[in-house]
């Protein structure tokens, strides 16, 4: 695999892979499944690539030294980059707010939004600001 130039960009390997797996699963389904079945698809290809991940990631949402509510991860990838994905042709204001938190809440560095729309595959990388 060729080297990258830039020193700056957060686990590029890793991110690559990531994101070639998400176009081989729409290459391979298409366009027009709910979000679960691209999740469950991905959730075996990172099996079968050997990566480590795990799957609805768990966490709570804490005030004051309170639980107030929990929420879940759609994967977290080595423990080290966030998956969200979700099922739609561009990225809301809503949807990137929602990964901007999981990273804050978990002091992870990156995270990976992934929408799978209906002409193809679209991603975003999200630093951890926080």
């Amino acid at each position: 695999m060729k080297k990258l130039k830039r020193g700056d960009i957060l686990y590029p390997e890793l991110s690559y892979r990531i994101v070639g797996i998400a176009f081989d699963i729409y290459n391979f389904l298409g366009p027009g499944y709910h979000e679960k079945y691209y999740q469950r698809a991905l959730a075996e290809e990172l099996k079968n690539q050997r990566l480590a991940f795990q799957e609805e990631v768990p966490y709570s949402i804490i005030y004051k030294g309170k639980i107030i509510g929990r929420n879940y991860l759609d994967f977290l990838i080595d423990d080290k980059i966030i998956m969200e994905i979700k099922k739609g042709n561009h990225f809301s204001k809503r949807h990137i707010e929602q990964v901007l938190n999981y990273l804050k809440i978990t002091k992870k560095k990156l995270a990976i939004l992934i929408n799978f729309g209906s002409y193809g595959v679209s991603f975003k990388r999200i630093i951890n600001i926080y």
